[in-house]
């Protein structure tokens, strides 16, 4: 800054010192993560016991684990299982913030940006404090239970001690990396939908896992684990893992590349954890700054908005579907309830052409889609009234079952033929494609069916402040009724299409098998559309009981 003529010039601003004596962060923080833990569990007795008994399940699936790995000492098969738990170890890690972000305050580090605390002895607190708790112990005993299954003689165990270090490191660090460099994400609305899908993940991964499983369990399972193996061991920290192998095998010069590789890729994550805690403390984001309106982004349509208008009818029906379409793509519980569907829908199928099962098996995915035609109304939630004000009479009724039904089946109506028809050809049975599609377009019009009933004879209200409750306290019954009964309803009203399939096929008139295909259709459009037709007063009629019912969140 220059000063006025005729003035004295102005002092440079004296920056103050860093005093030598200053206390170090790294205690501070471990008190505050004990203080955290200690005051969480003090907030109600379920609390505790829930937390109790999920660390005593963990510590006793840890132990098992680890003893199960020590017990492979000597096996042929000992090194692939302890460089793949590794991997499994920082896969885990990394998965972690994107999922329990908001379960866990500690992770948020921009509720530290506002303190003079500079970002390199910031990590050092934060990394230090991170090794309290379940999780570093759980991977503490996994990973030593691991090092413990491939070291031989004195040398490989100072290295099995190294390893275990550096596996805990790399495994908080990454964790640590990635909450602080998807921070803006996480605690956005965009962040808070991923976490609505970790349930869609955990369930996915869990069939992933059941895959695996069948396939080591078959004629030369274990060799092919060998190869993936091989090529594991140098995904870090496994390499550090391996080093434990190759010090007993008396490979010291691989060991120390092993250690090396493990080492330099924590200091590239820490590097990385850096520049990211820095950018959340120095950068302002969107709510601290007023950003140029960008004219080309407002004139350019958005996907939804693109895509809208080619899925359209007109009239009041189009409406209610561009509603409902919107509704599904913004509203974070619609959105995770179809993704659920759309995703196990096409697992399901999945698992039948890995494991050369049934064709039939792509009949989940219109059961899955179909259920989503039930409880309609209920996650409106109060804002149903405004709905209710629109629907004068039976036309209008109807038309407002119609636009949700046609939306529902925009999107299950292509989907079930993908799945199905790729399905059929994958599993070389593309004789059965044309049954298989009659059958799942039977029963999903079956489900439109009996859920549109459903949804105006049974509603029941979703708790709109708590994105994983499918129903309001006492409505469980409710919900139980409409997806059992609803299931059982839908299977039972299709039952004359699955009867002449059957039919066909003990009769031996398998080139007939493809009018299942048009009468399939046919039947499930029929009764759709009936349901629908009859609802439709029953609607007009039950208005003011369903707005009051799915009104109560």
């Amino acid at each position: 800054m220059t000063a006025a003529p005729g003035t004295a010039p102005l002092p440079a601003p004296a920056t103050a010192p860093t005093p030598a004596g200053a206390p170090s962060l790294t205690p501070v923080f471990v008190r505050l993560k004990l203080a955290i833990m200690r005051n969480g569990l003090r907030q109600s007795t379920g609390r505790t016991v829930g937390w109790s008994i999920g660390v005593a399940f963990a510590m006793l699936y840890a132990l098992g684990l680890g003893a199960g790995m020590i017990a492979l000492r000597g096996n042929h098969y000992a090194q692939a299982a302890a460089v793949t738990n590794a991997v499994i170890l920082v896969v885990g890690w990394a998965v972690m913030p994107l999922f329990f972000f908001g379960g866990d305050d500690t992770l948020d580090p921009t509720r530290l940006a506002m303190l003079p605390l500079r970002p390199r002895p910031l990590i050092t607190a934060l990394l230090t404090s991170s090794l309290i708790g379940i999780g570093p112990l759980f991977t503490l005993l996994v990973s030593a239970g691991a090092v413990t299954a491939v070291a031989h003689g004195w040398a490989s165990a100072v290295v099995a001690a190294v390893a275990v270090a550096l596996v805990l490191l790399v495994c908080v660090a990454l964790s640590r990396a990635v909450a602080a460099a998807n921070t803006r994400l996480l605690t956005s609305r965009k962040g808070r939908d991923l976490a609505l899908l970790s349930g869609l993940f955990v369930a996915v991964g869990a069939q992933l896992v059941n895959l695996g499983l069948s396939s080591l369990s078959s004629n030369g399972g274990l060799h092919r684990a060998t190869s993936v193996a091989g090529v594991l061991r140098w995904i870090p920290p496994a390499p550090a893992v391996d080093a434990v192998r190759s010090t007993a095998r008396g490979a010291y010069g691989l060991a120390a590349v092993q250690l090396a590789l493990t080492v330099a890729v924590l200091l590239l994550i820490l590097r990385w954890w850096y520049r990211s805690l820095f950018r959340l403390m120095v950068t302002p984001d969107a709510s601290t700054i007023q950003a140029a309106p960008d004219k080309e982004a407002a004139a350019r349509p958005s996907l939804l908005g693109g895509l809208l208008p080619g899925l359209m009818v007109g009239g009041r029906t189009g409406t209610v579907m561009e509603r409902q379409f919107r509704y599904l793509w913004r509203d974070p519980r619609s959105k995770a309830s179809w993704a659920s569907g759309l995703a196990v829908g096409l697992l399901l199928p999945l698992v039948a052409v890995v494991q050369h099962g049934s064709v039939y098996q792509c009949l989940w995915a219109a059961g899955l889609l179909g259920m989503q035609m039930y409880n309609q109304f209920g996650l409106d939630g109060s804002a149903f009234w405004t709905v209710s004000a629109t629907i004068g009479t039976r036309r209008d009724a109807a038309q407002e079952l119609r636009g949700r039904a046609l939306t529902l089946a925009a999107i299950a109506v292509p989907y079930v033929t993908v799945v199905t028809t790729g399905a059929a050809l994958l599993l070389n049975h593309a004789s059965a494609l044309a049954e298989t599609l009659g059958l799942a377009f039977a029963f999903l019009g079956a489900l439109i069916a009996t859920g549109a009933f459903a949804s105006v004879r049974f509603p029941y209200a979703v708790p709109q402040n708590n994105p994983f409750g499918n129903a309001a306290p006492g409505q469980t019954g409710l919900v139980m009724l409409n997806v059992l009964g609803g299931t059982l309803c839908g299977a039972a009203l299709c039952a004359p299409v699955l009867a002449l399939d059957i039919v066909l096929h003990t009769g031996g008139h398998h080139d007939l098998l493809w009018l299942i295909l048009p009468l399939g259709a046919v039947y499930g459009l029929a009764s759709a559309a009936l349901a629908l037709r009859f609802t439709a007063p029953l609607l007009l009629d039950r208005l003011p009981e369903i707005l009051s019912v799915v009104s109560k969140t």
